[in-house]
C-alpha cells in the first residue's frame, strides 16, 4: 500500500519535472514581490534576487536527476 501512494509523489519524466520547477519559480517570484514589499530598497532587491537562484539550484537537480533514469 505504501508503495501505490510514494508512486504519486516520485517525478518520472521530464515534464513532470518541469511543472515542479514552474510551481517553485512561481513561488519563489510571490515570495520575492513579498520581501520587496517588507524590505524596500536594495535589501528586498537582494532578497528577490535569492529566490529564483534557489529555484535555478533545485530545478538543475531535478532535471540531473529524471535524465539519468
Amino acid at each position: 500500500m505504501w508503495q501505490s501512494i510514494t508512486r504519486l509523489f516520485t517525478i518520472k519524466t521530464k515534464f513532470e519535472a518541469f511543472l515542479v520547477i514552474y510551481g517553485l519559480g512561481v513561488g519563489a517570484v510571490e515570495r520575492g514581490m513579498r520581501y520587496l514589499d517588507t524590505y524596500p530598497g536594495v535589501g528586498g532587491w537582494l532578497l528577490f534576487a535569492l529566490c529564483p537562484i534557489a529555484v535555478f539550484m533545485a530545478g538543475g537537480r531535478l532535471i540531473d536527476s529524471v535524465s539519468r533514469d
